[in-house]
């Protein structure tokens, strides 16, 4: 979700001020895009119901699990000393099933983690991959920081809006530094990083994703060659 765009007003230097040979009017300070808010996670400023009773632990007897996310989660929880350790990947198993961290997903992941609803949401509220709404099942998360920016992910992210306008299986929206900035301008498209992505390609690359083809295979980075033999192959380094 993309907040308010304020814009900063040009500031005038006197000519005293201005460097010799400078004009007395300069940009001190470019558009920026910022929220309004002044985040960029959704609803966090939504207050809590205060009349609402404590939420408690799910009981297992009433709250039914899914087998294989059940099984998934105690695996996650197994790998901490301290299993609320295991809440991201927890919650991020949740939402694959749920499509979101819908309250049922929260109440399943509560119950196996033996924890309150309460304090997944406050985990899921915070990180924005985890949605905490219902979104589309494709994740389209384009970059927009500095590297990307400069290389025109903008009108990239512009572009894959129109493509998509209307289309509730897509969840397209910027995102900060994806680290993949040799491939600018880039998006993770379900997880795959894909770049440097032409506005020439969005057409393609949003039939693809209809058609649960892989994105662009010729410019997906996994599959780029690398000196490290595990680069690509799940091994360490990948």
């Amino acid at each position: 979700m993309i907040g308010r765009r304020k814009k900063q007003a040009d500031v005038i230097v006197p000519a005293a001020e201005a460097p010799v040979g400078a004009p007395a009017l300069v940009e001190a300070q470019r558009t920026v895009t910022r929220f309004g808010h002044g985040s960029r996670v959704p609803g966090w400023d939504e207050a809590a119901d205060l009349t609402k009773d404590p939420a408690e632990i799910p009981d297992p007897a009433t709250t039914p699990v899914p087998e294989a996310l059940r099984a998934e989660i105690e695996a996650h929880m197994a790998k901490y000393p301290n299993f609320r350790s295991a809440a991201i990947p927890a919650l991020a198993a949740a939402q694959r099933v749920h499509g979101w961290c819908s309250p049922e997903a929260v109440e399943q992941v509560a119950c196996v983690m033996r924890l309150t609803p309460g304090y997944l949401i406050a985990v899921a509220s915070f990180y924005d991959m985890l949605e905490t709404r219902p979104v589309g099942r494709n994740a389209v998360y384009v970059c927009t920081n500095i590297s990307c920016s400069l290389c025109g992910a903008d009108e990239l992210l512009t572009k894959l809006l129109e493509e998509t306008d209307g289309d509730p299986d897509f969840n397209v929206r910027h995102f900060e530094c994806l680290g993949a900035c040799d491939i600018a301008p880039m998006a993770s498209v379900n997880g795959v990083y894909v770049g440097p992505i032409a506005l020439d390609d969005v057409p393609t690359l949003v039939e693809q994703i209809r058609a649960g083809t892989p994105p662009l295979p010729g410019k997906q980075l996994h599959l780029r060659k690398s000196t490290d033999p595990n680069a690509s192959s799940g091994g360490p380094s990948s």
